[in-house]
């Protein structure tokens, strides 16, 4: 998964992305201001976005109003010093999805965050289940059939994306999108070698189809759609 940070406290930044990273190991864009905000949540290639409303060049409530009406639906935690008079309410009505009040605890915030990008792909439960694949998004585990499977940090990753888009084809491209921050240097082949070696521990081709020139479909059991 990937989030998209705007905080313009470089220390606070700093802190949540840490968190996002180690904890959960979701790919963080970090930006400073209103503005770059904006842009980057128009590219609609992130999971989540957690958003100051304080921040220079346009504060968060615009931000909120213009991702909105730009019809970008990605959810939105808002943060907020216990000061600022703007209403939860009104934050609410114009489009965010939940919100935390300054100071908070980074444990709260990852709860939080984990729950919208479930609730953004439609999955209330933290346990997604396909055919006799099972990962629990909380403990970051996976069985095969009531068998524990050992992967690696990007394997899993992988694994979770596809799990929230069974069936459907999910490109390349969309999978270094969600996966991977912005300052990171793609490299041709690095999906199609994780790819590669998870379906290796999951079943084979079986289980991950891939689609030349358009991209990987997670199967049920047997190599089924549907």
């Amino acid at each position: 998964m990937r989030v998209l940070v705007v905080e313009d406290e470089t220390r606070l930044a700093e802190n949540i992305a840490a968190a996002f990273r180690e904890g959960p190991g979701y790919a963080v864009d970090c930006v400073e201001d209103g503005e770059t905000g904006a842009a980057l949540a128009a590219e609609r290639c992130y999971d989540l976005i957690v958003l100051d409303l304080m921040l220079p060049k346009m504060d968060g409530a615009s931000v909120l109003k213009r991702m909105r009406s730009g019809a970008v639906n990605t959810p939105v935690l808002i943060l907020t010093a216990r000061s600022e008079t703007v209403s939860k309410i009104n934050l609410l009505n114009a489009g965010a999805d939940d919100y935390l009040s300054k100071p908070f605890d980074l444990g709260e915030l990852l709860a939080r965050a984990k729950a919208l990008i479930r609730r953004g792909k439609g999955a209330a439960h933290p346990t997604l289940r396909e055919g006799d694949i099972e990962v629990n998004t909380l403990e970051q585990t996976v069985t095969l059939a009531g068998q524990p499977v050992v992967l690696s940090r990007m394997e899993y990753r992988i694994l979770e994306y596809l799990m929230h888009r069974p069936r459907a084809v999910v490109s390349k491209q969309e999978l270094l999108e969600h996966l991977y921050d912005y300052n990171w240097e793609h490299h041709s082949n690095v999906i199609e070698v994780h790819v590669s070696n998870l379906r290796k521990r999951i079943g084979g081709q079986d289980r991950i189809e891939t689609l030349r020139g358009r991209g990987y479909r997670l199967l049920l059991p047997g190599g089924r759609t549907a």
